[in-house]
């Protein structure tokens, strides 16, 4: 498709979006046929567009519900929607009715609907607001509003617009569509109960929370907020800060985050959304928040001058990500190793040394090193993770689009393949093409050669990072924390070269002196097998990981790097 072309589709799906998208095309198209109802209630037209209309706006919320139930994911809230245009069709449906001498039945079977649709959306927004307010403190769950009596009120009312079109058209009986309406009538008392009995509950948390925190006596707050589906940022810390030893609760900022993470842990979760909700959360025994990413409204907290703010970071890596002015804003960051406070100077960003704490990375206590030289393993098995993209293009580290050529390298060689790609790989179109790609491939491959491949959920859920790591021999990655932690192994890797090139490559991400470096151009991974051949034979590169391992991971031998970590933390609460 020509560049012109292309950007003209794109500006016309962006303006579409903006003027309401299908939700505005149905609005107009219920608007038409109301007005040629209302003008020739007998005519064909009328029937015809009345049909449509009531399809059109019915299939786009069922065709989400398909979706997601394919999706495996719950469906999102549809009551209020689509209320202008159910209120339309409905009322072309009363129109063609009476234009063909309807009864009284009608009038009042229309006007319930129009009712219960106006009510829809006036109980949308409390519904859609209600957010939990706390989980794991006994006798203080706030129970929400039920998002399936919400949708079931929502269904009820279309499954009535559906029967008042299929009366006018058909000339049958409304009192079907009367019933579906009471049925709506049944789940708007329902709702409004649980509306209530939320917002009793809610105040009552609310006016409680100082008395609860004074019981609680935490010392220690974990502040997390992320985009859903990346509960892994916080996984990786709370097995780790509950081995503090003191009391604490996690902080999260939106109810996706609360929902991930309240299935993690048996510490205490609290929500608090906006910036004035955190001002009771800040106790006279609170001493310490953590924080394990670099979140905007991370800021919300650090405002508290007297607490002492500890950033953990999700991982140590090369990356451009791992340099970032932000964490200069921390009164700590607790790092792996020397490695990345260097980084800062080596980047420019000018930042005081009394602000990092070096304390391991006691997410590798589990870690089995290697059990000899990959020379004497006749079929290795080879852990492929590779990154993703990134938000931006200088973040792009991701080996993806060389993927699936990886992969069949790996394959021609005679390995078992673990494939691990980063829980966001999928979130960008062309890596998700390339995982299922190689799943594919995989598949194949475990049918006709009997290599027992790992992939999908038994290795992106069911194992941990540490799992995959023992499963495996050697690792390809690319710009990656896993590829710091893997050095504790001291089995050989691959790092792929994205971003840069030969000696640019090394200067820019300086572990790739330990790695074994194939290079990604054009989508294409160059001279993988010569790079294969010399990893899983004679790896001279095993001396060199050995002496980086401190100076990425630090220097705690790996049965006390946790000790090391409960240590340095324990320090900031005396």
């Amino acid at each position: 498709m020509p560049p012109f072309i292309k950007t003209g589709f794109s500006s016309l799906r962006y303006i579409f979006r903006a003027i309401g998208g299908y939700s505005i095309v149905c609005d107009l198209f219920a608007a038409a046929t109301m007005i040629v109802a209302l003008v020739a209630p007998n005519g064909l037209a009328a029937n015809v567009m009345l049909v449509l209309a009531a399809v059109l706006v019915l299939a786009g919320p069922i065709a989400e519900l398909v979706s997601a139930l394919r999706q495996g994911q719950s469906p999102r809230q549809f009551m209020g929607t689509m209320s202008v245009s159910r209120i339309l069709v409905a009322l072309a449906a009363l129109a063609v009715d009476l234009g063909d001498g309807a009864s009284g039945w009608a009038v009042f079977a229309v006007s319930l609907i129009c009712l219960m649709v106006i009510g829809e959306y006036a109980m949308r927004r409390p519904v859609r607001s209600a957010v939990p307010q706390a989980a794991n403190i006994p006798g203080w769950d706030v129970p929400l509003p039920s998002q399936e009596a919400a949708n079931g009120l929502f269904a009820a009312n279309s499954v009535a617009v559906a029967l008042v079109v299929a009366s006018a058209s058909l000339g049958v009986t409304q009192v079907p569509a009367i019933i579906a309406v009471l049925a709506g009538l049944v789940l708007v008392v329902l709702i409004g109960v649980q509306s209530v009995r939320y917002l009793y509950h809610r105040n009552r948390f609310e006016a409680n929370l100082p008395k609860i925190l004074k019981t609680m006596a935490p010392q220690f707050a974990f502040h997390w907020q992320a985009p859903a589906g990346t509960a892994y940022q916080a996984s990786m810390w709370l097995p780790y800060l509950d081995r503090i030893g003191v009391p604490y609760f996690v902080l999260v900022r939106t109810s996706a985050n609360f929902d991930e993470v309240s299935k993690l842990t048996t510490a205490p979760v609290i929500l608090r959304v906006g910036l004035e909700d955190l001002d009771p959360i800040v106790c006279p025994s609170l001493k310490v928040v953590f924080y394990a990413n670099t979140a905007v409204r991370n800021s919300h907290m650090i405002r508290f001058p007297h607490l002492t703010h500890i950033q953990l970071n999700h991982g140590d890596s090369d990356k451009i990500a791992s340099v970032s002015p932000v964490f200069r804003q921390y009164d700590k960051n607790f790092v792996a190793g020397q490695a990345a406070i260097d980084r800062f100077e080596k980047h420019g960003v000018v930042t005081r040394r009394d602000q990092f704490e070096i304390v391991g990375r006691p997410q590798l206590e589990h870690v089995a090193p290697a059990s000899g030289p990959i020379a004497g393993i006749a079929q290795p098995t080879v852990l492929y993770s590779p990154t993703w993209s990134g938000f931006y293009e200088d973040s792009d580290y991701s080996s993806l689009p060389a993927g699936r050529a990886i992969v069949a390298a790996l394959l021609e060689r005679g390995c078992t393949v673990v494939f691990r790609p980063h829980p966001y790989a999928r979130r960008h179109k062309g890596n998700a093409e390339a995982c299922a790609e190689i799943i594919d491939l995989l598949t194949e491959d475990t049918k006709t050669s009997g290599r027992n491949h790992v992939f999908g959920p038994a290795a992106e859920t069911e194992m941990s990072v540490a799992d995959c790591f023992n499963a495996s021999d050697a690792m390809i990655s690319d710009v990656s924390s896993l590829v710091s932690d893997f050095l504790i192994s001291n089995k050989p890797f691959v790092m792929v070269a994205v971003s840069a090139h030969g000696e640019s490559f090394v200067e820019e991400f300086p572990l790739a002196e330990a790695a074994y470096v194939v290079d990604m151009i054009d989508g294409v991974p160059v001279q993988i097998e010569e790079c294969l051949a010399e990893m899983l034979t004679t790896d001279p590169k095993s001396v060199k990981r050995q002496s980086l391992r401190s100076y990425y991971l630090g220097d705690a031998p790996t049965e006390k790097v946790v000790d090391r970590f409960v240590e340095i933390a324990r320090r900031f609460m005396d």
